[in-house]
């Protein structure tokens, strides 16, 4: 099966790099696939989002996004997130208390933990 080269990089720390046969994401136009040959394409990322990754020698890995971009070429995608935090790194109860936040970004990003949560309960 043919793969492609995946990154998702936050602004504080690369989360993920390798070969996966495909990605998945959220942006302003909706939930875009990228499979290994996908058109070349840049989006932008929705403010509470999630990214699901599908490597080719393990288990999916879903993660929390804050706004960014992708880019994808033949080959190669790169997502660049504002802020990003694997599903696996999330503290429920936290993420809770801040999609009441008050504070739009502590909001959006609890929102967004919380969502990536349940998408990667769904694969379990």
């Amino acid at each position: 099966m043919a793969d492609i080269t995946a990154e998702l990089v936050s602004v504080e720390r690369s989360l993920w790099s390798g070969q996966a046969s495909i990605v998945t994401a959220e942006t302003t136009e909706g939930e875009i696939g990228v499979l290994p040959g996908h058109e070349p394409v840049i989006g932008q990322l929705i403010d509470n989002g999630v990214v699901t990754i599908h490597p080719v020698d393990g288990a999916r890995r879903v993660a929390a996004v804050q706004g960014g971009f992708l880019s994808v070429t033949q080959d190669k995608i790169t997502v660049l997130a504002d802020w990003a935090i694997w599903s696996d790194e999330v503290d429920e109860a936290k993420a809770e208390e801040d999609s009441s936040s008050a504070h739009e970004l502590t909001k959006s990003r609890g929102e967004a933990a919380l969502r990536a949560l349940r998408r990667a309960a769904k694969a379990e």
